[in-house]
């Protein structure tokens, strides 16, 4: 017999990320017609932050839907109030798998002040109970409140072999919190990783930070100017990533005129010509850099976890 969602209301303490949980709704899809039913079993991927209210889980398919608090009730509890047994797919804490957390954003360029805020990244290596589960390992945690993302082990590689600047980063960042033997072994092939991809990925971020400025200008007749400081960090930062075959993340030397930009005590036009003048460096820094057209995907890669990956060639 199919036990019912009514046996007792779910408790209000909030959710960590990695919680697995049962929806007391339907989970609707985008035509807002049921994709999964009342009862159905998933994890929780995001929590909400400030004023927001809204859970993101994702089920065993890989569909991931928001709710309330009042929404979901957490799936050990909902067994032992049906008298079920402990059994089930496996427990999941995150923080014990975390095999590599530093500090990214204003404080690791050196550009913080006083009211910065602390923003951190990480990567998680999943239990093979959890991968090898109906579940499988989600692509990444988002914990809102505290200002922090983890990335599952193969997702992070992925996206670090296509350069994603973020990730990039993060790889490089001055401000480690934690490390595991299976982190260090991460950091060891970080320079497998680096590529002229770099050129296109961090010219392609700072792009779309561009379009972004002059439909501001367009629509609102203002710049935000964070958002040009950072594209101008974007381009400092790649160019020397070309040069020096590792990801400076530290801009301190360019500090007082990039905070000037971001309080917007300079004209746009200046800084539109600095914009232009450092993608002109990027493309002599890319003329004469000795890294590689791709990345090292011939370098094998084997974890102390005893897990092997395999690069994943496009």
């Amino acid at each position: 017999m199919t036990p019912t969602l009514s046996v007792s209301p779910p408790a209000s303490t909030p959710l960590p990320v990695g919680t697995q949980v049962v929806v007391l709704t339907e989970a609707l899809g985008t035509n807002q017609t049921a994709v999964h039913p009342r009862g159905a079993v998933g994890i929780v991927t995001r929590n909400p932050a400030g004023i927001e209210e809204l859970y993101l889980v994702r089920f065993p398919d890989g569909f991931e839907a928001s709710f309330t608090r009042n929404q979901l009730d957490v799936l050990k509890a909902f067994k032992d109030r049906l008298g079920g047994s402990a059994g089930g797919s496996p427990a999941f804490d995150l923080e014990s798998v975390i095999i590599y957390r530093c500090v990214t954003g204003s404080r690791a360029y050196g550009l913080d002040t006083d009211d910065s805020d602390t923003d951190r990244r990480g990567v998680y290596l999943a239990p093979a109970e959890l991968q090898w589960s109906l579940y499988g390992a989600p692509e990444q945690f988002e914990d809102n409140s505290a200002q922090a993302c983890y990335w599952e082990l193969q997702k992070f590689i992925v996206m670090a072999l296509k350069a994603n600047p973020n990730i990039l980063e993060c790889l490089y960042s001055p401000l480690v919190e934690k490390i595991t033997t299976s982190g260090d072994e991460l950091l060891a092939l970080r320079g497998s990783f680096l590529s002229q991809m770099v050129f296109q990925t961090f010219n392609g971020y700072a792009l779309s930070q561009f379009k972004k400025i002059e439909q501001d200008i367009r629509n609102q007749g203002e710049v935000r100017w964070k958002h040009a400081m950072h594209l101008l960090r974007l381009l400092l930062t790649g160019a020397a990533t070309l040069r020096e075959a590792r990801v400076p993340v530290r801009v301190e030397q360019h500090r007082d005129r990039l905070l000037a930009v971001k309080r917007g005590e300079l004209p746009w036009s200046e800084v539109n010509r600095w914009r232009q003048e450092l993608h002109c460096d990027f493309e002599r820094a890319l003329a004469t850099t000795k890294l590689s057209e791709r990345p090292d995907y011939e370098r094998p890669t084997v974890f102390s976890s005893k897990r092997v990956l395999k690069w994943p060639i496009p």
